[in-house]
C-alpha cells in the first residue's frame, strides 16, 4: 500500500513535518532454520525489520500482521505473533525521514517463528528481502533495527520481555 493515503499521511496534511507520536509494530520473522527476515528500505538503502505505524481500529497484532503482509507478502496469524519487546526510547526511535517528517515511534516488537510463504517486496517501500542469521545481519542496519535485534537477543537469552 505504501505511505500515501495512510492515517499518518492524512495527519501530515494538517501538521506538516512536526514531531508526531506514533504507535506501531515490528516483526522479527524467523524461518525454520532460525534466520530472520530483513528488508532493505527503498528510500534509504538501510536494512530493518518489517513493521510500521498503526491505522485507526488496529491493535498491535493487527499492525504487525498488516505491515508484514504489505511489505513482504507473508501472511501471519495474529495468535502466532509473540511479543518480546517494546521500543520507545527516543534515542533509538525518534526518526526523521528524508522528506523532513519527524516521528517518535512506540513499537511493540513481535517474533514469528516458522515464517513461510512467498516473499514479495512492496516496491514503493522495500528494495530487497532476505533471510539472514541473527548473528550475521545485513549492513547497514537502521538504528532502530539494530536495537530491536539487541532486544531480541536479550529476550532469547533471558526469556523475559524487554522494554527500551
Amino acid at each position: 500500500m505504501g505511505h500515501e493515503g495512510s492515517y499518518l499521511w492524512q495527519l501530515r496534511q494538517d501538521v506538516g513535518s512536526r514531531l508526531l507520536l506514533v504507535p506501531g509494530a515490528q516483526v522479527v520473522a524467523l524461518d525454520d532454520d532460525g534466520d530472520a527476515l530483513f528488508q532493505r528500505r527503498a528510500g534509504t538503502g538501510v536494512w530493518e525489520f518489517p513493521g510500521g505505524a498503526a491505522e485507526p481500529g488496529q491493535d498491535f497484532r493487527a499492525v504487525a500482521v498488516a505491515e508484514l503482509s504489505e511489505e513482504t507478502g507473508l501472511q501471519a496469524e495474529p495468535h502466532a505473533l509473540i511479543p518480546f519487546a517494546s521500543l520507545s526510547d527516543p534515542a533509538y526511535h525518534e526518526l526523521e525521514y528524508p522528506n523532513g517528517d519527524r516521528v517518535h515511534a512506540f513499537a511493540l516488537c513481535f517474533v514469528w517463528r516458522g515464517a513461510t510463504g512467498t516473499l514479495r517486496a512492496e516496491e514503493s517501500e522495500v528494495a530487497e528481502l532476505a533471510f539472514r542469521p541473527v548473528d550475521d545481519p545485513p549492513r547497514p542496519m537502521s538504528r532502530p533495527a539494530s536495537r530491536v535485534l539487541e532486544l531480541y537477543r536479550e529476550y532469547v537469552r533471558t526469556g523475559s520481555f524487554q522494554a527500551s
